[in-house]
């Protein structure tokens, strides 16, 4: 996950120049009068070798009412929240304002990280206003002009060690994932402690009640909840010990279809609901039981099983269902039918709002992350590709006929199997799925991602391309027979 920088100040500040500047593009909007920027722009930046998220935002105005620029304060607060490490950027020829020195407060308040530049920096004339930024408390100012793109490299500086820090708590959080198999320790399952918890991602559309479910499993009011949709805004993590399992729960921004996807501040929540799922090993995908199984959740539920997590499908508002069984019956077809790469994946019922459920969702985590750890022995494997290739033999495309000799389990988190075969190439994707469903059905790895390598053989034949020897010079048996 790369570091976010958000730029924020005051208008005409120069915060979309230097945004321009580090994303090498002229991406947004740049003029000499204030108020131009009024919406988040998000760029892939770079500076050296440094990769990193910026985010343009609007110039911060004292405003707090409804008003267009009251507004545009409160997305700029958002980010300011959603962004690793804050960019506060003051006018060096204006020196500090009242508005400067409220801001400051805010951001130290607000924001873990702030950095202060002092922008227009070019020039004698700058200095006196380089002597002030001192006063608002925020650390040394880097000197800046973004438009002649001086002193890029003093904001190298201090850059480089957040991002080293950011790098490696990413790589702390980040599961263990595609772990090779060890023959020895067939029966391995690392079990979840404090130092190492359990992370577990709610994802689905907004409104779904993500945010009253992971309050309901905390037991306590910790995350901002309400009948609006898309309260939540990026993805939260929270350490909770649930039923004796230490977790970390990944609250996220609800995921609307891209189409409706307007406002640049929900595609940064959306980006990091994304990102929350690859950092997640089960993940929770939450539909709510009046509109289930829509195109975005099942793009959802699509995108964990292609990151290779494993996944738990809660129906979230079942106390408001009035008949609960053959509602069941319907949701249990329409997964079947709609998504078959996670066929026998759980299918749970909860209401966040009473609580009801919430045993059964906590097994089914468990159990989930049980089946995605799960280790099968080369000789187990080798029966059963025997007795499966009896059942149904693969096909024999333009004559050629494929032989599987082989088969062994290469990877764990998720379970991962190679088959060593003649033409690999030529094996359809149908005969794929017979044996990764059988996979599923005879050694219980139900709803869990299932990946399997299909290899050819390295060693080449010795005797091919030579010429045969003549008759007279084949080496005769005891029996007279010619070999």
């Amino acid at each position: 996950m790369s570091m976010t920088l958000a730029i924020v100040g005051r208008p005409n500040v120069g915060k979309s120049t230097l945004f321009n500047r580090l994303v090498g593009k002229r991406l947004a909007l740049v003029d000499d009068q204030p108020g131009v920027t009024r919406d988040l722009r998000e760029g892939a930046a770079r500076l050296a070798d440094l990769k990193f998220t910026v985010i343009d935002t609007a110039g911060l105005e004292e405003a707090t009412d409804n008003s267009l620029q009251g507004r545009m304060r409160r997305l700029t607060e958002r980010a300011v929240d959603m962004a690793d490490v804050c960019l506060f950027m003051i006018d060096a020829r204006t020196g500090v304002t009242p508005t400067d020195e409220v801001f400051a407060d805010i951001l130290r308040k607000r924001a873990d990280h702030v950095l202060l530049a002092a922008n227009k920096a070019e020039g004698a004339a700058a200095d006196a206003g380089m002597i002030e930024a001192y006063s608002l408390g925020l650390g040394e100012p880097i000197r800046l002009s973004a438009e002649h793109g001086e002193g890029l490299n003093d904001l190298y500086a201090q850059l480089q060690p957040l991002a080293d820090m950011f790098a490696e708590q990413a790589e702390d959080d980040a599961p263990e994932v595609d772990v090779a198999v060890d023959e020895d320790d067939e029966d391995y399952v690392p079990v979840p402690t404090n130092a190492k918890p359990l992370q577990v991602a709610v994802v689905g559309r907004p409104n779904a009640g993500k945010s009253t479910l992971i309050n309901q499993i905390v037991g306590e009011d910790r995350l901002l909840t309400g009948p609006e949709a898309g309260i939540t805004r990026d993805a939260i993590s929270l350490r909770t010990t649930w039923g004796e399992t230490p977790m970390r729960i990944f609250d996220t921004a609800g995921m609307r279809k891209k189409a409706k996807v307007q406002e640049k501040l929900e595609k940064l929540s959306v980006g990091d609901g994304l990102r929350a799922v690859k950092f997640a090993e089960v993940v929770v995908v939450l539909l709510d039981a009046a509109i289930p199984f829509e195109q975005q959740d099942l793009r959802i539920a699509d995108l964990a099983e292609r990151e290779g997590r494993a996944v738990v499908v809660a129906v979230n508002k079942w106390d408001i269902e009035y008949d609960k069984q053959a509602k069941l019956r319907d949701l249990k077809e329409s997964f079947e039918r709609l998504l078959p790469q996670l066929r026998g994946a759980p299918l749970i019922t909860v209401s966040a709002k009473t609580g009801r459920g919430l045993d059964r969702l906590h097994d089914a985590i468990l159990r989930a992350y049980d089946v995605w750890n799960r280790r099968v022995s080369t000789a187990q494997l080798n029966r059963w590709l025997t007795g499966m290739l009896e059942a149904h033999p693969p096909p024999a495309p333009q004559g050629k006929r494929i032989k599987l000799r082989y088969m062994t389990q290469a990877k764990t988190r998720p379970p991962g199997f190679v088959v060593m075969c003649s033409h690999p190439d030529k094996v359809p994707e149908s005969y794929n799925r017979y044996l990764v469903n059988g996979l599923r059905l005879d050694f219980d790895m139900p709803g869990t991602p299932i990946r399997l390598y299909m290899r050819g053989q390295n060693a080449a034949n010795p005797y091919k391309g030579r010429k045969k020897a003549p008759p007279s010079k084949l080496r005769k048996h005891t029996d007279g027979r010619r070999s």
